[in-house]
């Protein structure tokens, strides 16, 4: 009688995992990586970065682009096409600074801390009311203050993007 219940109770489980996959996915909306892409939205635009802080990091908008650019390839089905998709992405670098965030012996910074602010409008021209323009995302990392900039900034750059993307991703595709 024991083996009938544990078949039945299996049975049951299985049903339900097959029931609720095909709710799922019969949805339409709904992916495994979070993001909640309407099946009708079949393209991506990533407009180039536009760098327009006053503190220069030559390299920074064309991070930003690609490291979007690649978020979407990776975690979407969408196909990118260099203007008019169904998701336009714009955006500008509007901000690049260090300051010191701690103090230490003599009155001297002993951590700084690098931040970039980024403006993002993204456009759903298939559902309009996602839309929203001129957003600011912030993102920063520490660096110890006997560091360089110099020494530093190439990986900070690259934690900071990361930041961004996932960001900027987020408000976009994934409604968070």
């Amino acid at each position: 009688m024991t083996g009938k219940r544990t078949f039945i109770a299996t049975l049951c489980v299985v049903a339900a995992l097959a029931a609720t996959a095909f709710i799922v996915q019969s949805c339409g909306i709904y992916s495994f990586t979070g993001t909640s892409i309407q099946p009708d939205v079949k393209t991506v635009t990533v407009n180039y970065f536009e760098y327009t802080a006053l503190k220069v990091n030559p390299s920074l908008s064309n991070q930003m682009t690609e490291a979007l650019q690649e978020k979407f390839r990776k975690l979407t089905k969408l196909e990118q096409v260099d203007m008019d998709g169904d998701l336009e992405i714009l955006g500008a670098v509007t901000g690049y600074d260090v300051k010191a965030t701690a103090i230490g012996a003599n009155e001297q910074a002993a951590q700084n801390r690098l931040t970039v602010n980024v403006k993002v409008t993204f456009v759903n021209r298939k559902y309009p009311e996602d839309n929203f323009e001129d957003k600011g995302f912030s993102a920063y990392a520490d660096f110890d203050a006997m560091q360089s900039l110099d020494a530093v900034e190439s990986s900070l750059c690259e934690e900071i993007v990361e930041k961004l993307c996932e960001d900027i991703f987020n408000a976009t595709v994934a409604n968070w």
